[in-house]
């Protein structure tokens, strides 16, 4: 199974802009799905997830409010717009697929893809 990110890029302080995150129908449908985050010399963070139905999501208290992440099945993709965006969201992107446990934890995803950067201009 091969995760792919993409729709980073450079994009000035307050844009927006949307990751998209393609997977094998076969298993993506069946499966929560997550974005994490990675800037340099830092751990990788969790940003948002989604339920396999789309039914409930969940975010970092850092993204709350300017983030929303969304799925269509039918297209095996999972999404995330990203508005109002900072120096701070400057990282790598990366999505992969929920395990079982705390959304929260990177530990708990698998299948993590190449990731896509996004850089914030100030």
């Amino acid at each position: 199974v091969q995760l792919q990110a993409s729709g980073g890029g450079l994009v000035q302080a307050g844009g927006s802009l949307r990751l998209s995150c393609a997977a094998p129908k076969r298993t993506f449908s069946n499966y929560d799905m997550g974005w994490f985050r990675q800037a340099p010399g830092k751990e990788r963070e969790f940003v948002a997830a989604i339920t396999w139905n789309g039914d409930n999501r969940y975010y970092a208290d850092s993204v709350k409010g300017r983030f929303t992440i969304s799925r269509d099945n039918a297209k095996s993709t999972v999404l995330l717009q990203m508005d109002s965006l900072t120096p701070e969201d400057a990282a790598v992107y990366y999505c992969a697929v929920f395990m079982g446990g705390r959304y929260y934890g990177a530990g708990n995803y698998g299948y993590w893809g190449q990731g896509t950067l996004v850089t914030v201009s100030s």
